[in-house]
């Protein structure tokens, strides 16, 4: 059986007797030096898809190595057409070299697949029969269901962080991801017509988190697979890209300005450590109280700068240049400095409330003065001055 979720929240169970005709298919691989497993997976390619099966094979490739030259030999003895999208340079890690693949493809169905062997092939019929069967979107190979497995996963760590990251990106996104037991697969098929690739936003290895939060298809359904263990090479997975991965979480899950509010606010919390921690420091050396006051404000700022240019406002940084982005971003924080004291006499004054409440009212309102203006005037684009999208250097080569 197969599991489908739907919008509204309902999960039924589908028979999976009678499997229609599948139609075209996309076989995207992202790779990133993997010669020497490329020749072995297009033979699992061509045993598993049957003749009926209108296939071709697209490889976005971001490798150092040989990798593209051994795909063009290997395809020799293919079948099917296999074409070679090479990418001089890798925007947005593995997750942008699968939206390259996504909108280079030409067939109905698009099966994303990783090049080191450990998504079995022979599954690629059954997640698009499965997809035109239940007439879904998007079809995920789950290690998490019945008649799945993790078993390919190499040693208990990175079993624990897996589970670890299925769950935290499950409670962050309960509704988005419903239906959807294995977030973290690397494996699944999406109908073309679901994909809008315009709105993906990429950042490391986990696209179909990417798809699921910001494009979710209206229908989702899911089938078994056994994680295998990798042919030959080394797990790409880093502490590096588990760092994107967390970068990512904390993107899309600041999607929108509520979010962003929020986030906002959390990061203005955090930068008094900073700002206490150095006014200690130029007090004890025995600076006046009032210069390292707005000395030590200084480290807060840089403090909270860094953390929303990674954590809220990754995707919109390239609109200005990082020194000009800095610039702004400290003239409104100490700007908020010199508002406060005024905006607490005029509700002192005029609205004759008490000094605490002034404060706080005061607080409040400069802090969405403050998240406003950074919006605004830091990270929104400039009218006129957008700059045209990159081809990326991407050299496409069918072999």
């Amino acid at each position: 059986m197969s599991q489908e979720s739907t919008v509204p929240g309902e999960v039924v169970e589908t028979e999976t007797t009678e499997v229609p005709e599948p139609g075209a298919v996309t076989i995207v691989v992202p790779t990133f030096n993997e010669s020497a497993n490329v020749r072995q997976l297009l033979r699992q390619i061509t045993e598993a898809v049957p003749a009926r099966l209108p296939c071709e094979v697209l490889f976005v490739d971001d490798s150092t190595d040989d990798t593209p030259e051994v795909i063009e030999k290997a395809a020799q003895d293919c079948p099917f057409p296999v074409t070679v999208l090479h990418r001089e340079e890798p925007a947005g890690g593995l997750g942008g070299a699968v939206v390259e693949g996504l909108k280079a493809a030409t067939s109905d169905w698009i099966v994303v697949m990783d090049g080191d062997c450990q998504h079995p092939p022979s599954l690629v019929p059954d997640l698009v029969a499965t997809g035109e069967r239940a007439n879904a979107g998007l079809v995920v190979a789950s290690r998490y269901i019945k008649g799945g497995s993790r078993a390919g996963l190499a040693g208990s760590y990175r079993v624990f962080v897996s589970r670890g990251a299925t769950w935290l990106t499950k409670a962050l996104f309960p509704r988005r991801l419903h239906g959807i037991s294995d977030p973290m697969s690397g494996f699944f098929a999406i109908r073309r017509s679901a994909v809008t690739a315009e709105v993906l936003q990429p950042l490391g290895y986990k696209i179909l988190l990417e798809l699921a939060v910001r494009s979710r298809p209206r229908r989702v359904t899911e089938v078994p697979f056994v994680f295998q263990d990798r042919f030959a090479g080394e797990s790409k997975s880093t502490a590096q890209e588990g760092f994107r991965f967390l970068r990512h979480l904390a993107g899309l899950r600041t999607a929108s300005p509520v979010a962003r509010m929020v986030g906002f606010g959390l990061i203005g919390l955090t930068g008094f450590l900073p700002n206490l921690v150095g006014l200690w420091a130029l007090t004890a050396a025995g600076m006046h109280y009032v210069p390292a006051e707005i000395l030590a404000n200084q480290l807060g700022v840089a403090w909270n700068f860094l953390l929303i240019e990674h954590l809220l406002f990754r995707e919109r940084r390239r609109h200005r240049r990082w020194w000009d982005r800095a610039g702004r971003f400290a003239l409104l924080a100490n700007a908020d400095l010199v508002l406060r004291i005024p905006l607490i006499a005029l509700f002192v004054h005029q609205l004759d409330l008490g000094v605490l409440s002034a404060t706080a009212l005061a607080l409040v309102t400069t802090f969405v003065l403050r998240f406003a203006g950074t919006e605004a005037l830091v990270y929104l684009p400039r009218r006129g001055r957008e700059k045209p999208a990159r081809d990326g250097r991407t050299a496409r080569r069918a072999v």
